[in-house]
């Protein structure tokens, strides 16, 4: 991984007009960066807005506000001439491979495609050879090229949508939950499989998912998020280790382990509530409705983002030393009149 930052994300936003003065927060003031060469994971629960930052990102959402900077230009500044540009420099894996793919094209017309639209390859014969060297970079055959998306299996499927995204040859390549539709056993195929495309290439992965333990496998670094918001910012190993929010405990300690001694005895981190609506989210910080760490100036303020060890960021007033009393409400004695 190098030093050199190839993506930044700061203080972005992205609302969506529901009619009638009510506003979705599905991203709100989320900042990140990402290194070349490294694999950044971003995880949360479904509706958290991973997703919607990866299509962000990407500019297929119009930010609401903030900034998105890839290579030192602002992506959704660009004219039509440098986003042409820009999107063969970065690519996406999209979630679903039964509905990514056009079920009227063939393989080869799947892949092709985006090597037509910028122009590469005009040679058709040339095109084909390169399809054919994608097909079995992603662990297919050649054979493949002529046959419909209807007639392979999911992960195969997904093997197509990693090939398309490979066809231009980019630098960055956003995953967007790229095997939670999959079976187990094929997930681990298609990790192992970008993490050999990664080594091989070079290529940055933007890691959207919400199975932990996978994204440990993949990720070097791992951004948590919850209600449109990142909680938690470190490296994969010292988030498993020394998860310092209260929702990161809770999500880790949700992970079974495959020990039953362990598993009976280790103490887990039960989550109350229902996941408050972007909607109308909760004031101060988002996560306090659902906390069994919450103070009353949880209610109040929203945690400032700050480090508190090496490269590890957390938002949350468990680590502000300008709160004094950071006694959990519920376990407060109730006051008599």
């Amino acid at each position: 991984m190098s030093s050199k930052v190839i993506l930044q994300v700061n203080e972005l936003k992205k609302h969506f007009n529901l009619g009638k003065g009510r506003n979705l927060k599905a991203v709100d003031d989320v900042s990140f960066d990402v290194y070349q060469g490294e694999t950044f994971g971003l995880v949360g629960e479904s509706g958290c807005g991973k997703s919607t930052i990866g299509r962000t990102i990407m500019g297929l959402y119009n930010r609401t506000d903030g900034q998105v900077s890839y290579g030192g230009k602002d992506v959704h500044e660009l004219d039509e001439q440098e986003k042409f540009k820009f999107y063969r420099n970065m690519q996406m894996i999209f979630q679903d491979p039964y509905a990514s793919l056009n079920p009227r094209s063939t393989v080869g017309e799947i892949i092709s495609e985006p090597m037509i639209v910028h122009d590469l390859y005009p040679d058709k014969k040339k095109r084909m050879e390169r399809v054919y060297q994608l097909l079995e970079e992603v662990g297919l055959n050649r054979d493949h090229a002529t046959r419909y998306p209807h007639e392979f299996s999911g992960g195969q499927r997904q093997r197509i949508g990693v090939a398309r995204a490979l066809a231009l040859d980019p630098d960055f390549i956003i995953a967007d939950e790229p095997i939670s539709a999959l079976d187990v056993s094929v997930q681990a195929q298609v990790v192992n499989l970008l993490e050999r495309l990664q080594e091989e290439k070079g290529l940055t992965y933007l890691f959207i998912a919400h199975d932990l333990s996978m994204v440990r496998h993949i990720s070097d670094r791992i951004g948590v998020m919850y209600l449109g918001h990142l909680v938690e910012l470190t490296d994969s190993d010292s988030l498993y280790e020394n998860p310092k929010h209260p929702y990161t405990q809770a999500l880790l300690s949700a992970i079974p382990i495959p020990d039953p001694d362990v598993e009976e005895s280790r103490e887990r981190v039960i989550l109350e509530g229902e996941l408050p609506s972007p909607i109308d989210p909760p004031s101060g910080c988002v996560f306090r409705t659902r906390c069994p760490m919450a103070m009353e100036a949880c209610a109040t303020t929203k945690p400032v983002w700050q480090a508190v060890d090496d490269n590890h960021f957390v938002a949350c007033h468990l680590y502000n030393d300008d709160i004094k009393d950071k006694t959990p409400i519920k376990h407060k004695p109730k006051q008599l009149n």
